[in-house]
């Protein structure tokens, strides 16, 4: 049923609606979600380590499955939005969960193939789903109750998101890298349990939902009150820098489809088949790339030239004639970057960095954390790493609570700069390998990425009008770094180590701090303030 409530309309709460209707159940229902996708993340972030030890993959090749999860977002945001737009929230919820579903059982054929394209695949088909979920979820749980308390709501649902990737690496942990009586690993036999059992609590749910009530409500929203034409803050904008960071989009835009057929390329060397074709890619795709790589650069260079004329036909209020969206949209996709990257590789690093550890610390409810290495010195097992890795989902939860209170106060975009900032000294000081203290600092690193992806979506959007909307979806497709940078952080790693790839969010951090200090200045504005922790990866 559809719902347009008039101002004043009966008597609104926390979860009853202007219009006198009692929404808490649902409410329940979607922070569900919340809490669903929040594990399978977390799960996917323990997942690498898995696969490099029972399909022999390097750092970089096991990276493709952050590929595989983020080209889905990638692929699915905007028909995610449109098709939401159709189905309504009901509609829109029961089809991302059935595709979950679908990505879920996959991993029981997917088993029995035992090839890293058939786990890529479900892997792809979950990232999908969730799309759906959090296309719907996040704007659903604003319109359930009082408008006033909308913020208060999505952080109580977010709350359950924390919760869930704090639990999924423990999960997939448990399953991916457990061992039998022997010694010998099971990851290999049970890493489709966790995924079947969320495919079945998933099929329940939609279940619940079709003969759950779900209003389709919808409310009447103020536009900004700035006129649009006028630019950011009422000022002409700098079309010249307005122009480069347009076209730095557009060759980054390149780049990541260069790097997309690069990967299924790399893919399909990999293949385990005595196919000619596949034995002619393993021969010849080095060169491949190469060749690939200089026509990227060609196409770069064309377009250079070729956008200048298209980008003079641009009226002063589209959003890519504004310098702070422009910039928004590449400050995004690297702390993606950065991101995924770190949380990816948090086991190997854990595994193989860390300093000797004392036998006293082996012992009691942590033994299984800790094995003894081929050097008889012993360390952090696969499956310990796993759950320190929900120790820095804890770090990154505390985060987004102790930002909020603090962005609340101060400017988001100095608020931004300074956390960037601090996580360029903390990649630093992993990379400069100290010991215990460049561990400290791999958690301190989950802290300070806490508030950026919702800051840099605030900060992006700021003054830009009716053209809000869709400046958001952009801004969230900017995920596709975590696509395609942790590769070569594992391309790093497998030529050095791990703490010397760390080198590569440093240099993401470095262009996010620039975006948050330079923020002023592309925006015409002073600062920006309350910003909610809600939105983010």
């Amino acid at each position: 049923m559809s719902t347009e409530p008039p101002p004043g309309a009966g008597s609104a709460g926390m979860f009853t609606t202007p219009d006198g209707q009692r929404v808490a159940f649902t409410f329940a229902l979607v922070s569900s979600l919340f809490l669903l996708w929040g594990f399978c993340n977390g799960m996917i972030d323990v997942m690498d380590k898995h696969f490099q030890e029972e399909l022999h993959l390097t750092l970089a090749q096991s990276a493709t499955v952050q590929f595989a999860h983020y080209l889905g977002y990638f692929l699915m945001s905007i028909p995610a939005g449109w098709l939401a737009t159709r189905l309504g929230y009901k509609g829109g919820i029961i089809f991302g969960l059935l595709m979950v579903a679908a990505g879920g059982f996959w991993f029981v054929p997917a088993t029995s193939i035992a090839q890293f394209w058939a786990f890529l695949v479900g892997v792809a088909l979950i990232a999908s789903g969730l799309t759906f979920l959090e296309t719907i979820a996040n704007p659903y749980t604003t319109v359930l109750g009082d408008p006033k308390y909308a913020a208060t709501r999505i952080n109580l649902a977010q709350s359950c998101n924390g919760i869930g990737w704090i639990f999924g690496p423990i999960a997939g942990g448990i399953f991916f890298y457990g061992k039998d009586a022997a010694g010998k690993s099971t990851g290999s036999e049970t890493l489709y349990i966790p995924y079947a059992a969320i495919a079945v609590v998933v099929v329940v749910l939609a279940a619940v939902f079709w003969f759950a009530p779900v209003p389709d409500i919808r409310t009447r929203h103020e536009e900004s009150p700035v006129d649009a034409s006028a630019g950011p803050a009422g000022r002409k904008a700098n079309r010249t820098l307005a122009y480069l960071l347009f076209l730095a989009n557009a060759v980054a835009l390149t780049f990541i489809v260069g790097l997309i057929l690069w990967t299924f390329i790399d893919l399909y060397k990999q293949a385990d088949t005595a196919d000619a074709a596949v034995a002619a890619w393993k021969e010849h795709g080095p060169a491949v790339r190469k060749i690939l790589l200089v026509v990227e650069c060609v196409i770069a260079a064309v377009l250079v030239f070729a956008l200048l004329p298209v980008y003079r036909k641009l009226p002063s209020d589209s959003m890519w004639s504004t310098p702070h969206f422009s910039a928004a949209t590449l400050a995004q996709f690297f702390y993606v970057a950065a991101q995924a990257g770190i949380f990816s590789f948090l086991i190997n690093y854990m595994t193989s960095q860390t300093p000797p550890i004392p036998s006293s610390w082996a012992s009691g409810w942590f033994k299984s954390w800790f094995e003894t290495n081929k050097d008889g010195i012993l360390q952090f097992s696969n499956q310990g790493a796993s759950n320190l890795a929900s120790l820095g989902f804890a770090c990154f939860l505390a985060g987004r609570f102790t930002g909020a209170g603090l962005l609340a106060r101060f400017s988001a975009h100095k608020m931004l700069g300074i956390y960037a900032l601090v996580n360029v000294l903390v990649c630093l000081l992993v990379f400069l390998k100290l010991g215990w203290l460049s561990v400290i600092c791999v958690f301190a690193s989950y802290f300070f990425m806490s508030i950026m992806f919702p800051t840099i979506f605030a900060l992006g959007i700021f003054n830009l009008g009716p053209a809000a909307k869709k400046a958001s979806a952009f801004i969230v497709m900017a995920i596709m770094g975590g696509a395609i940078l942790p590769k070569q952080m594992g391309a790093v790693a497998d030529h050095y180590d791990m703490s010397r790839a760390f080198i590569v969010p440093l240099g993401c951090f470095v262009l996010v701090a620039l975006y948050g200090f330079l923020w002023p200045r592309l925006s015409g504005a002073d600062s920006l303030r309350g910003v909610a922790t809600t939105k983010g990866h």
